[in-house]
């Protein structure tokens, strides 16, 4: 071999070393840059779980100030409100890692924050000698009302700021002790009534009726029914050759128009418009109202609601979309936001959870800022659905949801099982002095919406009215 040919040789043998070296650079500076502030706020972690031991980690407070969480000086942590609040703070282990807030905002309660949780070793130097507390948007007293209401039953409840998106409440039962010992854990994780699962972001139930306000807006928008439409149910619908769809519980309405059938919640009319629009305008509605969309807030973990494929699918199960049965599955979170577009001019707000990251001295390091997640629909269809939704309440299966001196809007639903007795649902809004909830309430297996979770949603709505 000439010294030429030796020379390129040795030449390209460095160049792909340079190249090497170059490649592993940039995995370093995206591991520490890009991916460093996940990565040290992820529960298994155990480098972070070693350097916290030298810090006392911050608070998890309500949004008056009310403590969720502490530690002592010995690292043990408390939660005061316990089973009331664990689906949102959640619990924190060495073997079985983190959930919740404990989870997603873990690394500032380890005095990290971003700008820091990519320096590596440099972290060490710049994290807090005390963790940073973090201050939620939910109301504990509140959520302790919600709490009590539900009982002993399975079930959900969120309610929210409509102008904001502000999580006021989110509760699930049944619930477990976030300061769990790893013999507790294992029996909660194998529990069949799942008290681990956080219900109200993470249950997927059929929404029932309470589908019906999306439907009634989008046959508004596809113009396939108007205000003044008169229909007439007769307590049963012959749907092809070998389908007849009766009415619950064998009544017949009537002549009524669309906000009668809201009020009575007459399925065979929201089964007819759902069919006249086919799966195309089901399908945008869908996508309007971001049903099967993720959540971008971090805090929030939603599941995704299950959607059929609509094209394809007959005119029987195009029907039962129309009143909220069939292969739909949505979470209570979801139906909470579906209820935020009629309280809220057509807008959804981006559901969240943390109001401000505070240091030991009070400063924000870190504060919310409301954000429009979804415009569901227009200004004037929200008013026509919000004032139908009224019309529930005030005189149709939603009047056990009403509240003197407060205007309340709501939706009942009663959602077949198919493994026993019936869910029940209630979705509205509640408004006075200026201040507008919307609440979902989901009641596993409590038969009929209008009682059980409309007459749960009172309770709610009474309390943050009184407070």
């Amino acid at each position: 071999m000439t010294d030429e040919k030796m020379r390129r040789h040795i030449a390209a043998a460095a160049a792909c070393l340079l190249l090497l070296i170059v490649i592993q650079l940039l995995y370093l500076v995206k591991l520490s840059v890009w991916d460093g502030p996940e990565l040290a706020a992820h529960p298994l972690n155990m480098r972070s779980a070693l350097m916290e031991g030298d810090i006392q980690r911050g608070r998890i407070l309500d949004r008056e100030g009310r403590v969720l969480a502490e530690s002592d000086a010995g690292g043990h942590r408390s939660y005061p409100y316990g089973t009331v609040l664990a689906p949102v703070t959640g619990y924190r282990t060495d073997r079985h890692g983190a959930t919740g807030i404990e989870q997603t905002e873990g690394a500032a309660l380890s005095g990290v924050t971003n700008d820091v949780a990519g320096m590596g070793p440099l972290r060490t130097l710049l994290r807090a000698d005390t963790g940073y507390d973090v201050r939620l948007t939910v109301d504990a007293e509140l959520s302790q009302t919600a709490y009590r209401a539900l009982g002993e039953h399975r079930g959900a409840v969120v309610v929210m700021d409509a102008a904001t998106g502000a999580v006021l409440a989110m509760v699930s039962t049944p619930s477990f002790d976030p300061s769990v010992t790893e013999r507790a854990w294992d029996e909660l994780s194998s529990r069949a009534d799942s008290p681990l699962v956080n219900r109200a972001a993470q249950g997927l139930y059929p929404p029932g009726s309470t589908f019906k306000t999306l439907i009634a807006d989008a046959a508004l928008k596809t113009g396939v029914t108007t205000p003044d439409e008169i229909f007439d149910c007769t307590g049963e619908l012959a749907i092809g050759k070998d389908y007849v769809l009766h009415e619950s519980h064998g009544e017949a309405h009537g002549r009524l128009r669309l906000a009668d059938a809201l009020r009575e919640s007459c399925n065979i009319t929201f089964a007819t418009l759902a069919m006249r629009m086919g799966d195309k305008g089901l399908s945008d509605a869908f996508d309007r109202f971001g049903i099967g969309a993720e959540l971008p807030a971090a805090e929030l973990t939603m599941a995704m609601a299950h959607v059929p494929s609509l094209h394809g699918l007959s005119d029987g199960e195009i029907a039962q979309i129309g009143f909220g049965q069939g292969q739909l599955l949505v979470t209570p979170l979801q139906m909470a936001l579906v209820a935020d577009a009629f309280a809220n001019g057509g807008r959804i707000m981006q559901p969240y959870l943390v109001d401000a990251v505070l240091t030991t001295g009070g400063a924000a390091l870190y504060a919310a800022n409301p954000q429009v997640w979804r415009t569901a629909t227009t200004a004037e269809r929200a008013s026509i659905i919000d004032a139908d939704m009224e019309g529930v309440v005030a005189s149709g299966t939603g009047t056990a949801a009403e509240v003197s001196g407060v205007r309340v809007t709501g939706k009942t639903g009663t959602a077949e099982n198919a493994t026993g007795t019936d869910h029940a649902w209630f979705i509205g809004t509640a408004e006075h002095g200026g201040r507008k909830i919307v609440l979902s309430v989901l009641v596993e297996e409590g038969g009929y919406g209008g009682r059980a979770a409309a007459g749960i949603a009172r309770r709610i709505i009474s309390r943050y009215f009184e407070g």
